[in-house]
């Protein structure tokens, strides 16, 4: 499984300029082999004279007609010659009716033609010289050359006799043959855009292939990694020439192409670092509000943390079953933030001042030895999950980054941020109201950093909140959304099995980029670079995650391919393994352009478009520009709808309307999932709720795409 298209052709929309019509070079009237011809429209010109050097040729012996029909076997009748063209042309206009011509005004051998057992004439009534009552040779009609297989439905002439044989005409019937069928309603240009990529990154980097030897020949401008046979370009390659070869061959081009496929092993020299168990981190939160309870049954109250203590538990039960060499450690945070110890190591409480200072924080993590694995320590872990107790203020941004840094030692590890409430000290604190933006801006910048921090040490952040509660999960889960992990709103109920998919979706690789070469009359499309060039990183892989690029023609400048040539595409992938080594794999796929939108639709995939419109529009939306999120997704609904009605298919349009349903907060709704206006500031923030929906939609797949929002929408 490497890259999947959206659409098997590469879609590049028409241009109605007169430059653009020139420059098609008649794709205008050329249609494709999938789709009923147009029009035919028929030539003008007269047939080309016969050559002048004519033979010969011996006619065999004709029949006299005379004037009645009792002399059509009349036996005294002289052979007769004629001269034809030794080789009769192909011409595309055999199925127009044949010049048919009397022998006695033929005056070219080229119009004479030959009539067998008729009367007369089918041209008496033009040639008034001719008579039945003159007695004339009429030879038969050589066949009439190969029908040109575009015209199978124009109607066949054929010679029959008068169905009164004394009114003295030969009439000209077409072969009835039933008509075409009707062809579908071209509605122009697609409106949306088709030219979508997706990447199954879970299932490409899990795959287990043998690495080339040796080092990727890349191109020195772009990066493009090219064939073997090549060395290093410094003169530009396919993907970065400024050349137009949207009408040249493959093998008319004299430039280095993309290697097809290939894995490399990046830095084979460079020592390993020791591989060691990735951690598993609970970070619970035990502030007053923690204390809170509800009814599980009649007369029968629980506190939250208690409900967190159960799930907890019942996951470190778990793992000792089935996972028993994992680390697994334990924080808690009030007004202050305790990492707990075990056996010999004692536990270690940061308050104060050092909460503020988050260099402190770093180095004081940093020394904290790495738990053992659980098979040693559960017991001890167990007492001191039940020991927790509920007080205080909520110090959750120095916890976080006191979690991570014990993670960022062991890649692939996980951190698991409980809460109720919102950070409400001062590092990290987003309790701060508008009067106070420039607080709220610092904590947004506080977690951005510490998600990237996350990230490039291949650790991932889930953060899970009780229903109920205002956590400022827009902020917060900047966290989950640069390292690939969950944002989720849990019942108190519902933490075990939130706590249980967490967990069990392991990371198998980290520190993955991804890079999307096009050649330039291509570009890409919503990536920070336009160009034919964009790169993205991604942070930690799992095996669920999925990624979509979009790409459309070049505005810049550039002739966009032609329809009917074949652009390369190609997917670089950078990651390191669990074992520490650093892989580059790379594939290069080529696609037929068209500027058809019937071809288009033909081959649309429904669910990349969708995943692609899910995860485009929520990416702006979490960054606030809802109204773009809106223009996109309302483009490619259009694209969407359009597909549906060309396949006509039942299952499609039910599909349709339960994503409709997922993407109605995109449509109409975000406001139900906005805040209120700031004072000073004219950005709205997302409710928790809306957190939620939206970074659940920016990483979904397409598994995932059409479970339905848990509050109701």
């Amino acid at each position: 499984m490497t890259m999947e298209f959206a659409c098997d052709f590469v879609y590049v929309p028409p241009s109605p300029t007169p430059n653009d019509s020139q420059r098609s070079n008649g794709n205008l009237i050329k249609r494709s082999a999938l789709l009923p011809p147009v029009n035919w429209v028929r030539p003008q010109s007269p047939p080309p004279p016969p050559p002048v050097n004519a033979t010969e040729v011996k006619v065999p012996e004709q029949k006299r007609v005379g004037k009645s029909h009792d002399n059509l076997h009349s036996e005294d009748k002289p052979p007769l010659s004629v001269t034809l063209p030794p080789t009769a042309p192909t011409r595309k206009t055999a199925l127009l009716p044949p010049h048919l011509r009397s022998t006695q005004n033929s005056q070219s051998p080229s119009n004479t033609f030959l009539y067998d057992n008729l009367e007369s004439s089918p041209f008496e009534a033009e040639n008034p010289q001719s008579t039945p009552e003159a007695n004339v040779i009429i030879p038969s009609a050589p066949p009439l050359p190969p029908r040109p297989s575009l015209m199978k439905y124009m109607p066949e002439y054929v010679v029959v006799l008068p169905a009164d044989a004394s009114s003295g005409k030969a009439l000209l019937s077409p072969v009835q043959v039933p008509p075409p069928p009707a062809l579908v309603e071209d509605k122009g240009p697609l409106l949306g855009n088709p030219n979508v990529v997706l990447v199954s990154l879970g299932k490409i980097l899990s795959e287990e292939v043998q690495h080339k030897e040796g080092k990727p020949a890349p191109c020195s401008q772009c990066g493009a990694v090219l064939d073997s046979v090549y060395d290093t370009v410094t003169n530009g390659c396919y993907f970065c020439q400024t050349l137009d070869l949207s009408s040249t061959t493959r093998s008319q081009q004299s430039v280095p192409t993309g290697l097809p496929h290939g894995l490399y092993l990046l830095s084979p020299h460079e020592k390993l670092p020791s591989a060691s168990q990735p951690l598993l981190i609970f970070c619970i939160d035990i502030s007053a509000s923690m204390s809170i309870t509800s009814q599980v049954f009649p007369g029968e109250h629980r506190s939250r943390l208690e409900f967190v203590q159960e799930a907890v538990l019942l996951c470190v039960q778990k793992l000792s079953e089935q996972q028993p060499q994992t680390p697994v450690g334990l924080i808690s945070f009030n007004y202050q933030v305790e990492v707990h110890g075990y056996g010999d190591f004692r536990s270690r409480v940061l308050s104060g001042n050092e909460l503020v200072d988050d260099n402190y924080l770093k180095v004081a993590a940093a020394a904290f030895p790495t738990p053992p694995p659980l098979s040693q320590i559960k017991n001890f872990l167990q007492q001191q999950v039940t020991a927790l107790s509920a007080v205080g203020t909520t110090a959750l941004g120095p916890a976080a980054l006191v979690a991570i840094t014990m993670a960022s030692r062991h890649p692939g590890s996980k951190v698991i941020i409980c809460t109720d409430g919102k950070a409400n000290t001062m590092l990290g604190n987003l309790e701060v109201e508008d009067n106070d933006a420039r607080t709220l801006l610092s904590s947004t910048i506080f977690y951005q950093n510490l998600g990237e921090f996350a990230s490039n040490q291949g650790v991932t952040v889930s953060v899970l909140s009780i229903e109920g509660t205002d956590c400022r999960l827009d902020e917060l889960g900047r966290l989950a959304d640069r390292t690939g992990g969950k944002v989720v709103i849990a019942s108190p109920k519902m933490l075990h099995p939130e706590f249980e998919q967490i967990i069990e979706n392991s990371t198998i690789a980290t520190h993955c980029t991804v890079t999307l070469l096009l050649p330039k009359s291509l570009c890409m499309k919503g990536e920070k670079e336009a160009g034919h060039k964009a790169t993205r990183k991604v942070g930690n892989v799992h095996l669920d995650t999925e990624i979509t690029f979009q790409f459309i023609a070049s505005r810049d400048g550039v002739l966009p391919p032609l329809s009917g040539s074949r652009v390369s595409i190609q997917l670089q992938l950078r990651y390191v393994k669990r074992n520490g080594q650093s892989m580059l794999r790379v594939f290069t796929m080529d696609r037929n352009v068209t500027d058809e939108s019937m071809v288009a639709l033909s081959s649309v995939s429904l669910p990349i478009i969708q995943l692609n419109s899910s995860q485009a529009s929520a990416a702006l939306a979490v960054r606030g520009r809802f109204l773009d999120a809106r223009l996109e997704s309302e483009q490619q609904m259009k694209l969407i709808e359009r597909v549906i009605e060309h396949n006509r298919s039942s299952e499609d349009r039910e599909t349709y309307k339960e994503w409709v349903i997922t993407m109605e907060p995109i449509y109409n709704n975000i406001h139900n999932f906005t805040r209120a206006r700031s004072a000073t500031s004219d950005c709205q923030s997302l409710t928790d709720a809306g957190a939620v929906l939206l970074y659940a939609m920016k990483h979904s797949n397409r598994k995932t795409i059409m479970i339905k929002n848990k509050q109701g929408i």
